[in-house]
């Protein structure tokens, strides 16, 4: 641990010279504990503003570490007129710094706001893992892309974050903007967040789940979304913490609920579609994913390789649309593992996998006709 500390220390910038403070032997004192640390360094140069951005540095990465009343930052200088008189990096010239996530309990019971600039919020949810929720956030997001709407992805499925690999961005970091908002990462015109930015891929995320609510409040209103269509939220499975954060915090206006055809999915789905509907989020529909094989030497044959038609008769028995069936190629696989969303490539237009997302975009945003003013799910659950 004191190796890690000692590292995150020395790379530490100058927001002046964006040289590291041990590039200009600034460090005079490092003093590493097991429960505190302290830090004394020279300030010469450095303005008061920058010293508090230093600062602020210091404390998000050392936060894993240490809780903030057990981090001290001292500094010196050999004349403090240089110091009051210390002018900024030119502004022709602006570096983007690396975003900062906080932990920390995100707010409960308060009153719900409106993500800035965002038409539609729609949560995609599974009651259990493996049914390709994500795979679906992501190659909808290009589905809705390719029908000219402005889309984003807020992955907010933190234990287990998969986007940054969907997207072909798994060594992105995000930058900040001169206020300190996150700048969503893009892949083929599409921006998304997710945790999995921020920490290594073997890392284990061992927060427990109310802490992480800051971190979901954070994406949702401190990332620089602009103006959007639509921005996906891919939810963790389950009904626990991130999703209750999420709808106290939020106004969500409707959930995407994907299944595979199987009993034991089944029962799962239908216990995150009843979540939605205690918390009053409207269930959009169900999706089936992972319906039947289709071989490439024989698109037209279906292998209902996990049952048929288990989706449809969940959503039937649960009033709630169904959507459409999603099949699978190896082409879709094959996306997936190189970073390469399926309905980002214009090749496979016209097969089984690309029909299914764009007729499953097309209901969506057909949804939305008629009713700009106050959002389509308004017109189609009278809210």
């Amino acid at each position: 641990m004191k190796a890690e500390v000692k590292d995150i220390i020395e790379r530490v910038k100058n927001p002046n010279t964006q040289k590291t403070l041990t590039e200009e032997s600034r460090i005079v004192e490092m003093v590493i504990e097991d429960d505190s640390f302290s830090l004394t360094y020279k300030r010469d140069g450095i303005t008061p503003a920058q010293k508090r951005q230093v600062e602020d540095v210091i404390v998000n990465e050392l936060s894993k570490y240490y809780s903030e009343e057990k981090i001290t930052v001292k500094t010196v200088s050999t004349d403090s007129k240089d110091v009051l008189g210390a002018k900024p990096a030119p502004a022709s010239a602006p570096k983007q710094d690396n975003a900062q996530i906080k932990a920390g309990h995100g707010p409960v019971g308060a009153n719900k706001k409106r993500v800035p600039g965002v038409k539609n919020v729609i949560a995609v949810s599974s009651g259990k893992g493996g049914v390709g929720k994500s795979t679906v956030t992501t190659n909808m997001a290009f589905a809705l892309k390719n029908q000219g709407m402005k889309v984003a992805i807020l992955d907010a499925d933190v234990y287990g974050p998969s986007i940054p690999m969907l997207m072909g961005k798994r060594d992105a970091k995000p930058q900040a903007n001169a206020d300190k908002r996150i700048i969503p990462v893009e892949t083929n015109g599409v921006g998304f967040i997710s945790f999995g930015l921020f920490i290594g891929e073997d890392d284990a995320v061992i927060w427990r789940g109310p802490m992480l609510g800051g971190v979901l409040n954070q994406f949702l209103f401190d990332v620089e979304w602009g103006e959007l269509d639509y921005l996906l939220i891919d939810l963790p499975p389950g009904t626990g913490d991130m999703q209750l954060s999420m709808v106290q915090a939020t106004e969500v206006d409707g959930a995407l609920v994907v299944c595979t055809p199987q009993d034991v999915a089944l029962l799962d789905a239908r216990k995150g579609a009843q979540m939605f509907k205690k918390v009053n989020v409207p269930v959009l529909g169900m999706i089936e994913n992972m319906s039947y094989f289709a071989p490439d030497d024989m698109p037209e044959k279906k292998y209902y390789i996990f049952g048929e038609g288990g989706v449809k008769k969940a959503a039937t028995q649960f009033e709630a649309p169904f959507l459409g069936e999603i099949p699978m190629e190896i082409a879709l696989r094959e996306s997936c593992d190189n970073g390469n969303p399926y309905m980002s490539n214009g090749d496979y237009e016209g097969r089984p996998v690309w029909n299914a997302y764009m007729e499953l975009a097309s209901k969506l945003v057909n949804m939305n006709n008629g009713d700009e003013k106050k959002g389509f799910f308004s017109k189609i659950f009278k809210r």
